[in-house]
Order: structure tokens, then C-alpha cells, then sequence
């Protein structure tokens, strides 16, 4: 009865939208998008491997992707062949039944664009349409690719100003006759921007941007742009770009006509000081519907007006059908950053429910009459004090791909349950170029506690006092594998994962399973309405994308690529499978009756730290005090100093390292390797600063391992960490 009535829901809705084609609840034997179907539902409608079977599913093949970056990307199958991308933009065409690799395609790209990408070189996957494939490098280039040869039919700048910090990490949305793409660069100088460029030539359409520009240069590019400028101080900081930008969910809907963009975070994070006397600050952190033809927005709504938290709003988006007060209604499911779950109306972007899915106290509710958050400025306002908000920075939901099962009702995917610490620097800082400008201290609750220490005396003890304080040392961290009912928010069913680090995408199947991975090298399948774990693989290689499924002549195949990396990418978690194996990304292959995965060794026993080279002349307790301000301003977002991080330990320099260490941070000696030049932002003496800290910290960091030695104790124990930098 439960699916007679969803039948005739959709032909209603299809009806109700003027004829247009309705969604197909979940993907067959192809996988024609990312999200696998129109509306991104990340759910099959195959049944070949159920609970009964599953026991026998193995590996069917297998490919190294000769990278130890991220893996971020769904796979797209179409007519027999598999194709997908990976690190800055690579693309490849594999035989989906047999692995043999039909071509690969690497951009060439600027990697100077390294030092405007937060959240590593990943890329989210193509789009493939009209005999092309489709995807962003991580400079900006679109490339359209023959789907047959892998060659490049045409390649398009969509960047707008390559003096700012844009970069690309996103999937394409094909959308009628244009490719749609966003960007990403929001912590740095960036002002958010989405692109539709033209299928056939590669030529640019339109181009609509999230916020307004300095009213100063002249009137704005729409009408809407104008109203959003009401909504901004006309003396913001113009010069930082102001955020916003949309590096993830676009999804176009074939039913309503509508492209969909989810919108970033402001830049800088604290409104008071992006916009000195407050305001909405649209269209930051909001979904907007745009149309596809002109790019004129039809409807927005601000899930997180005046964003002062990172809160973006580019989290997945799944499209379906719910029944909702009596009425059947084309809905956006859509789960970001800020610790909500919203259900939208497509058609004119009416909120019809939003729910807390983790603690959240920067505000108190959602206004179900106005769609507003509560605010809670006692709380959450750091620009007054340090604050501990939840959730946290890394998002109650982040890009990882959640799952939809019509059948269940359920929405399933990865919930963290994490606050953080935020408080301000004083005063307005200048602009920096290509370079971070969030100006806003984070420290996440696990680390609160023993960052105390490290901190200002006065920071410290007013941290103390915070009535968060006691609840971020009670819980400081939940991240789990959650089933939840849309409606409510609440949780149906939920696994731990390993650490507040774990997290993955899933798919679940109309066979009634739920299929994830973990960064612990392991694939999971569970049952879907209870999560009773029915299968696990050990791969040996971290999982954090959402795995797939197709069939090719009657055989039913899963696949997932894997690799460690993202946000937060040189901390490798302790565990993770990179941490103890290394970060062989692969894509691997499964089917009923395949074989064992092939587990990477072992990484060797750690060594001491060499021995640190003697300290140039001059240099002085304050010279190694300002190189380690400088080291945090630019260079530890990439580098985290830590034993198994997957970018160099600067603590570890070999000789010849030390000896051209000026060369590679200003002339750019190790750029084809993606270390970027710094010489536009930093002087020699500031990288002879950097280098007399890293040289102090390497031989600390000799000593403390050379005593652990002598101990019998691991070199990779507790040891000098970030927080002794705070």
C-alpha cells in the first residue's frame, strides 16, 4: 500500500509541476550522476545483493590511482563504462565490469592555486552528458572530455579574477544546455560565485554571484544583488571578497526547471568584523533556486543569516517526494553545517520543517512562521569573549554523501555531534591576497581542555567560566553513522564511528542495505532499518566517499574510491588506515563471489627525528616567537607536523631541505610536487623566521623522541602537538 500511494504521489507531483518528468526514487543498472539519480538520492532500486548474499560479496577488481591525496568522488556509470575523478581533477573511464582502464586524463594544473585550497586537492566527481565528460580541475578549468578517447573536446576559465584565492573542488551539474559549476576559496579573498557554461562550446553563459561588490564600484550585476546589498554594511570589508562561496551541492531539478546552489561561509568568519554593522549578509550560507537559461534567482532562503560560524550551506542536497500536513510535496532534504535538518518546498523554497540533529546553541530554535533562527548572542557572539559553539567549524554534516531510502523513510548519513572554541583577534586586519583571512582563533572541543594551558592567561580562564565548558568536557565529540526521520530530526538508529575524523558517505539499496565505508580502511554493510552490521570488508586504505552501485550484463557491482584526505587532511587520525598502512588511494570493485582485497603492509617503525641544523646567527627567543606566528598564519593548515601526516614533517627536514628551504618557500622550487612560492606575502626574513622555529622544534622534537627511545615508549605517543602552538 506504502508504495501504491508514493506512485500516485509522483504522478500528482508531475502533474502538479506543469508535466515535468517526476524524479525516479533511486538509480537502476546505471549511475548516472554523483548522487546516482536526478535528485542525488544516493539509493538504488537494485536487489541482487541483499541480506542472504552479501556475505559473499568480494573484490572484482581493483585500481591504484598513484596519489596519497583525497578521495573524494562518486563514481558515474553509464552504459557499461566507469568514470570518475580524482585528485585536482584527474578523470578516468575504466570497464565497469572489468577494470581495464579505457583512458585517464590529467589537467595541467597551476599548483600556486595550493595556496588557496583549504580542504586539500579532492575533486567530487563529473558529469557525463552528450557523449562528453565533464569535469573541474582544481585551478578552475572546465575540461570537457570525449567519454570515448578521454580527449579534450574544449577546456573553459571559468575563474573570474586569478589575483583572488578561487579554486575547485566541486562536481559539474549538467542543466539543460549548460554545465554548472561553483568554487570554492571562501576563508581566504574570495567573493562566491557560480558559473553555467555553454555544453557545446565551453563559452560562458551567465555568471551569478552570492554576494554583492563595493556599491563604490557601481551598480550590481541583479536586481537581487541590490537587495541583497540592503542587507550588508555599505562599509564592509569589500576587500576580503566577503565569502560565499558554493564548492559543493548544485543540483538541477528536471521537475520544477530550477537550478539548486547551496551557498558558503562568510569571509571573515565574524560578522562584525565582515560587516561592521551586521545585517543578513545574503546570500551567504542560503540555498537559492536560479534559472538555468538567464541565471536570475527565483527563490533564496538563509539558513544561517549573518554567518558568523563557517556554517556553510554547500552540504549535499537530496531531492524527493514527502507527504507533509496532508499534502504530497516536491522537497529538498538538506542537512549543513549549522546543526539542522531542513525539508524545503522545491517549487518556491517554503521551509516545512527544520529540526536540530546535534547539540546546536548559537540559537535557540527556527522560527517555523518566519524561517529565522532564534539567535542566542549570549552564547554564540565571540566577537565579545571566547565562546564555545556548537556545533563546530567541521559541521554537523559536511560534503559527505547522505542517503534517502523511500521505502523506510529514512534519511542516513554521517552526524557529528563536536563543538569548538572560537575567539577573535583585535582590531581590522589588512586584506591579504591569495592568503587566509578568517582572523578567527579555532580550537575543537576534544583539544579545549589541554590547549588551556598554551592559551592567553585571560582567554583561559575566561573559557573556564563558559556553561559550554562543563558540557564540552562532559561530551566533547559524537560522530556516528545515523538513521534518521526527516520530519522530527530524531534518530531511528545509529553506529559509532572511530573518532570524530571518521566520517564517510553512503548508499543504500531497495534490498534493504546501507553501505559505508570508514577511515579505518573498512567497508560496512548493514541492515537499513535497524543498522545491524551484516557484512565488513577490511581494505586497508581509509573510506570517506559514498560508495555505488550498477549492474553490466546481470551482474550486480558496488564500488567506492578510497583514499584519506579533505578537510583537516595532514592530521591523519591515529585510527586511520593511513595512519598504520599509508594512503594508497584506489577505486576498488565489489560483487558477489569476488575475492579478497589486497591489504597495503605495514608502515615501518618510526625513526627519531634528525639531528636539527645549528641556528643562524642572530637568531634570538623573539626571532623563533614571531617564525612560529607566521608558520600558523600560513603554513599549518597544510603542514601539520605530525609523524604520518600525508604532507612532509617539517620537524624531520633532511639537510639538503634545510639548506633550500628559502628556495622552496619563495622561488617555488618544490611547486610541480604542490608546495606553492609565498614570496608575494612573506620576505626572507620572515622564512629565515619560519625555519629558525622549525629548526627550534626539530630539536625538541629529537629530544622528547631520543627520551622516548630510552623509555622503551612509542615515538608516535603524546608528544608536541599543535596545542603547544596556540
Amino acid at each position: 500500500m506504502r508504495k501504491l500511494l508514493a506512485s500516485l504521489f509522483l504522478g500528482l507531483a508531475a502533474c502538479s509541476l506543469g508535466g515535468a518528468t517526476a524524479l525516479q526514487q533511486g538509480a537502476g543498472s546505471q549511475w548516472t550522476s554523483p548522487g546516482g539519480d536526478a535528485g542525488k538520492t544516493h539509493h538504488s532500486r537494485l536487489t541482487a545483493i541483499n541480506a542472504d548474499n552479501v556475505g559473499r560479496l568480494g573484490l572484482a577488481w581493483a585500481v591504484d590511482l598513484a596519489t596519497t591525496r583525497g578521495q573524494e568522488a562518486t563514481p558515474v556509470v553509464i552504459d557499461g563504462v566507469l568514470y570518475t575523478s580524482g585528485t585536482a581533477g584527474r578523470a578516468y573511464a575504466f570497464d565497469a565490469a572489468t577494470g581495464k582502464e579505457l583512458w585517464r586524463f590529467e589537467p595541467d594544473v597551476d599548483m600556486q592555486v595550493n595556496r588557496t585550497v583549504c580542504c586539500d586537492m579532492v575533486n567530487r566527481g563529473v558529469a557525463v552528458a552528450h557523449g562528453k565528460v565533464f569535469v573541474a580541475a582544481l585551478d578552475g578549468w572546465m575540461y570537457a572530455l570525449d567519454a570515448r578517447t578521454g580527449t579534450v573536446v574544449w577546456k573553459s576559465d571559468f575563474i573570474e579574477d586569478r589575483r583572488k584565492g578561487d579554486n575547485s573542488t566541486g562536481a559539474p551539474e549538467v542543466a539543460g544546455d549548460v554545465v554548472v559549476i561553483g568554487m570554492g576559496g571562501a576563508e581566504y579573498d574570495v567573493r562566491g560565485y557560480v558559473t553555467a557554461l555553454d555544453l557545446e562550446t565551453g563559452k560562458l553563459r551567465w555568471r551569478w554571484h552570492v554576494i554583492p561588490h563595493d556599491p563604490k564600484l557601481g551598480p550590481q550585476e541583479t536586481p537581487e544583488l541590490e537587495a541583497a546589498l540592503k542587507t550588508w554594511d555599505p562599509n564592509s570589508r569589500w576587500d576580503i571578497g566577503g565569502g560565499g562561496s558554493p564548492w559543493d551541492a548544485i543540483n538541477y531539478d528536471p521537475e520544477t526547471g530550477l537550478v539548486l546552489v547551496g551557498t558558503g561561509n562568510g569571509g571573515p568568519y565574524a560578522t562584525s568584523k565582515r560587516s561592521p554593522s551586521g545585517g543578513d549578509n545574503l546570500y551567504l550560507a542560503s540555498l537559492v533556486a536560479l534559472d538555468p537559461k538567464t541565471g536570475r534567482m527565483k527563490w533564496h532562503y538563509q539558513e544561517t543569516p549573518g554567518d558568523n560560524w563557517d556554517f556553510t550551506a554547500v552540504q549535499p542536497m537530496i531531492l524527493t517526494h514527502m507527504a507533509i500536513d496532508g499534502e504530497d510535496r516536491p522537497v529538498i532534504l538538506h542537512a549543513p553545517k549549522n546543526g539542522y535538518l531542513y525539508i524545503l518546498d522545491r517549487r518556491d523554497g517554503k521551509l516545512l520543517r527544520a529540526n536540530p540533529i546535534v547539540r546546536v546553541n548559537w540559537a535557540k530554535g527556527i522560527d517555523p512562521g518566519t524561517g529565522r533562527p532564534i539567535l542566542d548572542p549570549e552564547v554564540a557572539d565571540y566577537t565579545t569573549g571566547p565562546k564555545i559553539i556548537f556545533p563546530g567549524t567541521p559541521g554537523a554534516r559536511n560534503w559527505h554523501p547522505a542517503s534517502y531510502d523511500p521505502a523506510t523513510g529514512l534519511y542516513i548519513g554521517a552526524v557529528l555531534d563536536m563543538g569548538n572554541l572560537m575567539f577573535m583577534s583585535p582590531g581590522q586586519k589588512p586584506a591579504r591576497a591569495r592568503a587566509l583571512n578568517n582572523d578567527a582563533v579555532l580550537i575543537f572541543t576534544p583539544d579545549v581542555e589541554a590547549a588551556l594551558p598554551t592559551l592567553p592567561p585571560e582567554v583561559g580562564d575566561a573559557v573556564r567560566k563558559l556553561p559550554a565548558f562543563a558540557e564540552a568536557k562532559r561530551n566533547p565529540a559524537t560522530t556516528q553513522i545515523r538513521a534518521l526521520d526527516p520530519l522530527t530530526g530524531k534518530t531511528v538508529w545509529a553506529v559509532d564511528t572511530a573518532g570524530w575524523q571518521d566520517r564517510a558517505g553512503v548508499l543504500t539499496t531497495a534490498s534493504g542495505l546501507t553501505i559505508h565505508g570508514s577511515v579505518t580502511g573498512k567497508l560496512f554493510v548493514r541492515e537499513t532499518k535497524t543498522g545491524k552490521l551484516l557484512k565488513e570488508i577490511d581494505t586497508g586504505t581509509p573510506i570517506m566517499a559514498a560508495p555505488m552501485t550498477y549492474t553490466v550484463r546481470g551482474v550486480q557491482y558496488v564500488a567506492v574510491m578510497a583514499g584519506w584526505g579533505g578537510g583537516g587532511y595532514p592530521f591523519v587520525p591515529r585510527y586511520s588506515a593511513a595512519y598504520t598502512r599509508g594512503n594508497m588511494n584506489r577505486l576498488l570493485v565489489f560483487k558477489l563471489g569476488g575475492g579478497a582485497v589486497t591489504v597495503p603492509d605495514l608502515l615501518p617503525p618510526l625513526e627519531v627525528a634528525p639531528e636539527a641544523p645549528a641556528q643562524a646567527p642572530g637568531v634570538t627567543a623573539a626571532t623563533i616567537a614571531r617564525g612560529q606566528g607566521l608558520f600558523f598564519g600560513n603554513c599549518a593548515i597544510c603542514h601539520a607536523n605530525q609523524p604520518r601526516s600525508i604532507t612532509p614533517d617539517l620537524r624531520r627536514m633532511q639537510p639538503a631541505t634545510h639548506e633550500a628551504f628559502n628556495q622552496i618557500v619563495l622561488e617555488g622550487l618544490l611547486t610541480p610536487n604542490g608546495m606553492p612560492r609565498w614570496d608575494d606575502i612573506l620576505s626572507g626574513e620572515d622564512a629565515d623566521a619560519i625555519h629558525a622555529y622549525l629548526i627550534d622544534l626539530q630539536g625538541k622534537t629529537r629530544a622528547d623522541e631520543q627520551d622516548k627511545r630510552k623509555a622503551g615508549k612509542p615515538l608516535d605517543g603524546p608528544s608536541l602537538t599543535i596545542l603547544s602552538n596556540y
